[in-house]
């Protein structure tokens, strides 16, 4: 027994656990999240000057393998392009979104369509919706100046030019970032709107307070006591940031990569076709000159491209002009264009919505079903906006009153969007005759989905008669009881 403790005892120590040492990962996060905002506004400018001058001046760690960092060798040139597919992206977004909105229906029309007339509401609306998607989110702003408007005024701040307030997670205030310029010091004029009202603050580069007095322009703003206890601003946004706690997600983020190697491709696609054109070889003797002046007209990569060579003066031989030309890596080109565009576009928008056709094949059926990432996309944009768009009514009629110093009520607001993508009608008229021959749809489901809300209710029941009548599908009326009594059924 004790030789079999020993045992166990040394087998106890030799299978001994030890707690594993702690492991420090150490991350530095280069870009701030103003920083992040700049970067995808000149994404979306789509300039490529502006492009080439924002990458050359970020640190070396985070430029160095960007093409739009690449610095040329000494000597060589880099010609390179932008294809505007950022921009493209939002702003075809924007417009299959916004232009869809059919109707805002509530009780005080008169009032809205007077205050949507005045601030331009539908263009209001797409510029709010173009900035929220490349920005990540962005907040609206109703103002009150009998000097411009009669009405609220309606503005949209981008995330650039907002920050908010936030206690236990719940939005206190929204301030709002205009920058001023006075004799030459650059300002920020702050606006902090909350349910109390808004208040003012002005602030130098170094972000100190200065007095406001001192500017006439902002003299006369002093703070406003809202009496209605509710806030005249409202953020938008379309997803959450998983970086920035309380801020929107940009469509860019995580896409920034793949626009670069898009650009990179292009660019490498139109350096390979100037290239690969004809190259024309010249003998000296036979070089073009100017009549005038006897000298040698230098060509171009453009109009008359060639290249000198010497005269050969061994005998029995003749100068003679030839001509070459490259092979240009056509199919490779195509494939890689077409796999960088799909990394770009995958989960924000198909191809076809674009008007980019990859496959010239396609049926109108397959490229219905291209559309599903537009549509997903889109319903995800919608359904903020069906949300968004009653309490911006609802705010500019309380703001409304409040001008005219009136009780507000809340509003019922219904909201509809018209559809995106649907069916042709032939198509439709097929399906539902189909539908109709199998027994599966009455007439009455048919007409209503056959015309939706193109027609009113008084019209699509005369059509449902009509169908009927035709049918020899006769209506009879309900049978009426005799509630006075007895078992008598009258019709």
């Amino acid at each position: 027994m004790g030789v079999m403790n020993a045992v166990k005892q040394g087998i106890r120590n030799f299978l001994e656990i030890k707690e594993p040492q702690g492991l420090q990962i150490t991350i530095d996060q280069y870009y701030t999240h103003e920083a992040e905002l700049f970067r995808n506004r000149i994404w979306y400018r789509g300039n490529s000057e502006e492009l080439s001058a924002l990458y050359r001046q970020l640190p070396g760690d985070v430029g160095r393998n960007y093409f739009w960092a690449a610095r040329p060798t000494m000597g060589m040139n880099i010609r390179k392009l932008h294809t505007g597919l950022p921009a493209l992206i939002v702003d075809t977004l924007a417009a299959i979104c916004t232009d869809d909105l059919d109707s805002v229906e509530l009780d005080r029309q008169i009032d809205w369509d007077a205050i949507a007339d005045d601030n331009n509401f539908p263009q209001l609306l797409r510029a709010a919706v173009t900035d929220c998607l490349w920005s990540g989110d962005g907040a609206w702003k109703w103002s009150i100046d009998t000097n411009v408007s009669e009405y609220p005024i309606i503005e949209f701040f981008d995330a650039s030019r907002v920050e908010y307030d936030i206690d236990r997670g719940r939005l206190v205030a929204v301030i709002f970032k205009t920058c001023k310029e006075y004799n030459g010091k650059k300002y920020t004029l702050k606006e902090r709107y909350s349910k109390d009202g808004v208040t003012y603050r002005l602030c130098a580069a170094d972000g100190k307070e200065t007095d406001m007095q001192a500017f006439p322009e902002l003299a006369g703003l002093v703070p406003v006591v809202n009496k209605g206890a509710f806030m005249m601003a409202l953020p938008m946004r379309f997803a959450d940031s998983r970086k920035y706690p309380g801020r929107g997600k940009s469509i860019f983020d995580g896409k920034i990569d793949a626009f670069d190697s898009f650009d990179e491709v292009w660019s490498q696609w139109m350096l390979a076709l100037r290239k690969g054109q004809i190259k024309t070889y010249i003998p000296d003797v036979l070089l073009p000159r100017d009549p005038n002046s006897g000298r040698v007209i230098r060509g171009n990569d453009f109009d008359n491209d060639y290249i000198a060579t010497e005269s050969d003066m061994r005998e029995g031989t003749s100068n003679q002009i030839t001509h070459t030309q490259g092979n240009i890596q056509h199919e490779a080109l195509v494939q890689t264009y077409c796999t960088a565009l799909d990394l770009c576009l995958q989960g924000l928008i198909s191809p076809s919505t674009l008007g980019i056709d990859v496959k010239k094949l396609d049926n109108a059926e397959a490229q219905r079903e291209k559309e599903k990432t537009t549509l997903y996309k889109r319903a995800q944009i919608v359904g903020v906006l069906e949300e968004i768009i009653p309490q911006i009514v609802n705010i500019s009629l309380r703001v409304l009153d409040a001008m005219h110093g009136t009780e507000s009520k809340e509003q019922e607001v219904n909201v509809s969007f018209g559809g995106y993508a649907n069916p042709a009608f032939e198509a439709q008229v097929e399906t539902m005759s189909k539908a109709a021959a199998g027994g599966i749809m009455s007439i009455d489901a048919i007409v209503e989905e056959l015309w939706g809300d193109t027609r009113d209710d008084e019209w699509k029941k005369e059509e449902i008669a009509r169908l009927k009548d035709e049918k020899g599908i006769a209506e009879l009326e309900e049978p009426a009881v005799n509630m006075d009594g007895g078992n008598t059924i009258g019709f």
